[in-house]
């Protein structure tokens, strides 16, 4: 990069996901706010990943936990350039099974959180006429999910229905906003919340017979955080092995 080290925000970064992407963004010259509310695991990947990064824990889902870390983060750190919207939880009930203490926990964090650090993170880099906000949605934002919930697969096509809203916005600011939607990322929770069968019977469904790998989700986001995609704003970017194309 040639202007100045710009800083980044990773949500969920104390998951595999999350750290993928972390690594990959401090390798391409950015220091790193990693954000989970996991403190513990968040300062074991902060140990890791070395200097070039600052550990916060809060609670996404907490408009007032969000405001106080953003405060905290611009004190400490410096204006968020690149938002990495990553955080989320899973659910697998379908409509039946779903109480409504469920629906509301899981649209808060995979939705409500994002929403809130987008309205906290944006007027800076409009300010500084330039910026990046990627979500990560998922391949059930568009199908419905295979083995995922109802819930899930409904926050994650808002997700997409965010993405949208805040790419036409911020059209001649300098700041884009796109999502990457990847399907079965080999991490912890797909293979423990899978069992031998369901894993079996989902490798069996895409078509290139694998998994993906974090370092390649963390590969699609780097990208889009990169400043040579200025020129791609409100695109969900399929990371599938094949499963729909469109």
């Amino acid at each position: 990069m040639n202007q100045a080290k710009k800083i980044a925000l990773v949500t969920g970064a104390a998951g595999t996901m999350g750290k993928a992407v972390a690594k990959g963004l401090i390798e391409d010259g950015y220091r790193v706010v990693l954000a989970d509310v996991k403190k513990e695991a968040l300062d074991k990947v902060a140990a890791e990943l070395g200097q070039d990064c600052y550990p916060i824990a809060f609670d996404i889902s907490d408009f007032g936990a969000c405001k106080k870390a953003i405060g905290q983060v611009r004190t400490e750190v410096g204006d968020v350039d690149v938002l990495v919207n990553n955080a989320g939880i899973l659910s697998n009930n379908k409509v039946a099974a779903t109480t409504p203490e469920e629906w509301h926990k899981v649209l808060a964090v995979n939705l409500d959180g994002a929403f809130y650090l987008i309205q906290l993170c944006l007027p800076a880099m409009i300010e500084k006429k330039w910026g990046r906000i990627i979500n990560t949605s998922s391949f059930a934002s568009k199908s419905g999910g295979i083995t995922a919930g109802t819930t899930y697969s409904v926050s994650k096509a808002a997700i997409n229905g965010l993405t949208f809203s805040i790419a036409a916005e911020t059209l001649k600011t300098g700041v884009t906003c796109n999502a990457v939607a990847p399907a079965y990322v080999r991490t912890p929770m797909v293979e423990q919340q899978l069992n031998d069968e369901q894993r079996a019977a989902v490798l069996a469904k895409i078509p290139v017979g694998r998994f993906c790998e974090p370092e390649e989700f963390a590969h699609a986001v780097r990208f889009l955080a990169s400043p040579m995609s200025g020129f791609i704003t409100g695109e969900i970017l399929d990371q599938n092995g094949g499963l729909q194309f469109d």
